[in-house]
């Protein structure tokens, strides 16, 4: 009996079938969301941190025209200047908003963890019939605008409001808090606005988790909080991670409920960044003070995903 080995297909066949082309599609159109909605604005903003301000529509002097043609594009460059960095760098304005926001992220971020692992571990504990409504109940607040959700913080937080009649009420207080327009509102306003996006990756890395693990555990002899702590604690450390990115990284740009719910003291850089475009309309600073702020989180992230890398590779 003869055996007819069957010819593997050409290259040029395999590139041809729909499913090669349909998979390209599918990669292509993250990269061009990407390319659209990120990099060209960014760029836009890259090219006006190097412009000089003026008083005229548009508000400022463009370095980079091609439009105006090659000759005018190269007497451009000569007036590159990066006097707007230079300033951010000398006056202390600017640097302190940096630190400021950087310092009410990280205390933040800390209040929702501490705030939001408990529910996130209780919701994945519970009856597997309750967990999608109480998921539900976590995005619940998601249904009402955001801008709605801060102005009821003012009703509840001002010297008249809710929480100080309450707290009259029971006899706690002799007279009403000064809460609202300072930091500790800001801190209120935070950690509701943004506790979901800490609750959901944590129960979703906490709901995965292998339960016989802890029953092994307990066989032997390892107490709740040990067993919590050494199994899982260090399960959870994806959604930590992921959870802490999803609450600092738009936190430290917050502009609405900083000016809100926070007053005069209170600095961020979100609130500097929109006193420099629609104040002083000077928007090669205010895009200065942007892309510091990029350079300022993305830097950080991208070296930390390729030590994690690193550390994956050479686990393995």
């Amino acid at each position: 009996m003869s055996v007819v080995a069957a010819n593997p297909p050409a290259p040029a066949a395999r590139s041809a079938r729909p499913g090669g082309w349909g998979r390209r599609l599918v990669i292509a159109i993250p990269y061009l969301w990407l390319l659209l909605l990120f990099l060209a604005p960014f760029l836009i903003v890259l090219k006006l941190s190097f412009s000089t301000a003026a008083i005229a529509i548009p508000p400022y002097t463009p370095v980079f025209d091609l439009g105006a043609g090659w000759d005018a594009f190269l007497a451009k460059i000569q007036e590159f200047t990066t006097e707007n960095y230079a300033w951010l760098a000398q006056n202390s304005l600017y640097w302190r908003s940096y630190l400021s926001s950087l310092q009410i992220a990280l205390i933040s971020t800390v209040l929702t963890l501490l705030i939001g692992y408990p529910m996130a571990y209780g919701m994945a504990r519970a009856p597997a019939g309750w967990r999608p409504i109480l998921v539900m109940m976590v995005i619940l607040p998601f249904w009402t605008s955001f801008l709605i959700r801060v102005y009821a913080w003012i009703g509840i937080l001002r010297r008249e409001g809710l929480l100080n009649q309450f707290l009259l009420w029971l006899g706690w207080i002799d007279a009403p808090l000064a809460i609202q327009n300072t930091n500790t509102a800001v801190y209120i306003g935070i950690v509701y606005s943004y506790l979901p996006f800490m609750v959901l990756p944590l129960y979703a890395a906490l709901e995965r988790m292998d339960k016989t693990l802890l029953e092994a555990a307990a066989d032997l002899g390892s107490t709740p909080l040990k067993a919590f702590w050494r199994i899982t604690f260090p399960l959870s450390i994806p959604g930590v991670v992921a959870g802490c990115m999803l609450v600092f990284i738009p936190v430290v740009g917050e502009f609405v409920i900083p000016d809100l719910l926070g007053g005069s003291e209170t600095l961020m850089i979100g609130k500097t960044l929109w006193s420099e475009f629609f104040t002083n309309r000077d928007w090669p600073l205010a895009s200065a003070v942007a892309i510091l702020l990029l350079l300022i989180l993305v830097v950080p992230i991208v070296l930390f995903q390729n030590q994690q890398r690193k550390a994956e590779e050479a686990g393995r």
